[in-house]
């Protein structure tokens, strides 16, 4: 320990607070102690620490502290600092997504219902989270159904009444903004969104049914196929969510799982005793931490912006008290926070365990395909044509053209096995006439390798670990003079299409690889992308070749004069038709340049000896 470390933890307080742990002036973790004294000691005093916190230990040069007053209030400050400072070793939650909620504010003489990403302390009722904008979608499009509830943002109410939309007319609005309906009347169907929103659905549904049978009997046939069609649309949303509970249950359940070196968490959402949903959250590096201590920080990472459930079930967390009590202090209502010994709860909690042991083992599947298809493919590449380690980057490269003209060349970039678009780059051909794809190659090697050697550290190019010529021994061969002749000496290797062989320098017999293997798969990648860039380029110049104004081929006509005529006429028909005089009329007109334009545009009367 330094200095400065060691005077600070001398004079460390015994009070509740936050620390702030530091290397470089840099914030990397962030924490909170009931007594700051005997938490900070901890770190410095003993060994006994897993992978990650013995690493944080030894980047610390320095800490600060925040005092609070309660322990409360150093959880709440605690997940305030994280969130503005998102230092390295917290729980950060990269993947946080902000799912939908829907907005009432009954405050509004004639409420609107409304989709909000994020909950705020705005006096509004919130009801979600709604796993995906579809799930929202649905919900509202069935409230508008079975509520007549007004989506326009009109500010009501009306200094004087205003026509209805057509909303109104097919009954899918109550028209406050033309005074259709009184407060009280609106105020009541908004109290039934709400006991929908809730979970309460049986009471709208017994409605509707009611409604309906009333209209068919007084023979309102077309009221009653809307009420028809909107207890339909309840019913079959009720159907897509699958019963798990018989009462009015809001709930989150949270559980963890851990295998050596990463954790997921998964949390189940269930609103009005039914399952609307659920997700994962991959936690890297938290598979060895002690389970409490993650959940914690994931509790506090994840509510820190989102509105808690009535209920939160979960697997054992440190100080569920005071993590209660921040809780319902973040939803502005009553919160329990409930770790379950037994029954149907604790049935629940096992369910997310064994989704987030799951979705664990199904990332590590999918990052171990990752892997093989990346960094092991250029590692089997590397023993395949006998390099010492892995290339880390591999530049491939094309030559396009049609005929000789035009003819362009790419250089696509691989590192670690997947593409980095930033670096690709186009060539122009300069010193090749006609279809010599041989030495164009070498043109565009010799300038590429002369861009390591420039003087200016800006203009200076990154060397490559492997090149890819796509071509065979011949192609090959033009490219590693080039790069022979910069004085560099990289290892290069060429892909001949037909077999898909791979040829080295001076080697009379090509490198063959299965068909199946990642390294081939990889290498083909490379190729086709080289080539994809490189015709893609070419098509773009020959598209911009074939775009040719009759304008540009009269002298003294430069682009300027070329949109000013275009913009004055807006053809070159029209153009034609104009006369002399109206030409030169045009800006940036001479007498000697309106003369040219209208000779070139009439060449039949040159022709036949006509005065022009």
């Amino acid at each position: 320990m330094n200095e400065t470390l060691k005077t600070k933890i001398s004079m460390l307080p015994d009070s509740p607070g936050c620390y702030l742990m530091k290397h470089q002036g840099e914030i990397i973790y962030v924490g909170k102690a009931v007594n700051l004294k005997n938490r900070v000691r901890s770190y410095f005093q003993t060994r006994d620490h897993t992978p990650k916190v013995a690493a944080m230990v030894r980047l610390i040069d320095d800490f600060d502290i925040l005092l609070c007053n309660t322990n409360l209030e150093a959880l709440t400050l605690e997940c305030n600092l994280i969130k503005r400072h998102m230092p390295h070793y917290n729980i950060l939650l990269k993947d946080d997504k902000h799912y939908p909620y829907v907005r009432i504010d009954k405050r509004e003489p004639f409420p609107r219902v409304t989709i909000a990403r994020r909950m705020q302390k705005d006096g509004a009722q919130y009801f979600g989270p709604y796993i995906g904008a579809t799930a929202v979608r649905d919900a509202l499009e069935v409230l508008r159904k079975a509520f007549p509830i007004r989506t326009c943002s009109k500010n009501l109410p009306l200094s004087k009444p205003a026509r209805p939309c057509v909303n109104y007319e097919i009954g899918r609005c109550l028209a406050p903004c033309a005074g259709k309906c009184t407060v009280d009347e609106y105020q009541k169907m908004i109290d039934g969104v709400i006991a929908f929103l809730n979970g309460n659905s049986k009471a709208i549904t017994d409605q509707l049914e009611k409604d309906m049978l009333e209209a068919s009997r007084n023979l309102d046939f077309e009221r009653a196929a809307q009420k028809r069609d909107a207890l339909r649309d309840i019913q079959g949303l009720m159907e897509r969510q699958r019963a798990i509970q018989t009462k009015d249950a809001q709930q989150d359940v949270l559980a963890i799982a851990q295998d050596g070196l990463d954790a997921m968490v998964q949390v189940l959402f269930i609103r009005g005793g039914r399952m609307i949903g659920g997700d994962s959250f991959a936690l890297p590096g938290e598979g060895n931490e002690p389970k409490e201590e993650v959940l914690t920080e994931f509790v506090l990472r994840y509510y820190a912006d989102r509105l808690p459930a009535r209920e939160i079930l979960t697997q054992p967390i440190e100080e569920a008290e005071t993590m209660e009590a921040l809780l319902r202090e973040k939803r502005g209502g009553a919160v329990d926070l409930i770790i379950p010994q037994r029954g149907e709860k604790k049935a629940l909690v096992l369910m997310a365990e064994k989704n987030a042991r799951d979705a664990l083992e199904k990332r590590n599947a999918r990052q171990q395909v990752q892997w093989d298809r990346t960094i092991g493919a250029c590692r089997d590449l590397a023993e395949a044509i006998g390099m010492q380690g892995y290339p880390r980057r591999i530049e491939g490269f094309d030559i396009s053209n049609t005929q000789g003209t035009l003819s362009v060349a790419s250089m696509v970039v691989f590192i670690d096995g997947m593409p980095a678009k930033k670096e690709y780059r186009h060539y122009r051909i300069k010193t090749v006439v006609g279809a010599n794809d041989f030495a164009s190659m070498n043109e565009v090697l010799g300038r590429r390798f002369r861009r390591t050697k420039a003087e200016d550290e800006k203009e200076r190019w990154v060397m490559p670990d492997l090149v890819l010529i796509d071509g065979g021994p011949q192609q090959l061969a033009f490219a590693r003079e080039a790069m022979l002749k910069e004085g560099i000496e990289v290892p290069m290797f060429g892909l001949a299409e037909r077999l898909e062989e791979i040829w080295l320098p001076d080697c009379d017999t090509p490198v063959v690889l299965d068909h199946h293997t990642p390294a081939l798969h990889l290498v083909q990648r490379i190729r086709d992308e080289a080539h994809r860039f490189a015709i893609t380029h070419h098509r773009n110049l020959r598209g911009k070749a074939s775009v040719h104004s009759s304008l540009e081929d009269i002298e003294g006509i430069g682009p300027a004069r070329r949109r000013a005529l275009l913009s004055h006429f807006g053809s070159i028909k029209a153009m034609r038709e104009a006369a002399e005089e109206e030409i030169l009329a045009v800006k940036g007109m001479t007498q000697a340049s309106a003369r040219a334009v209208y000779v070139h545009l009439h060449p039949e009367m040159a022709e036949n000896g006509q005065e022009l």
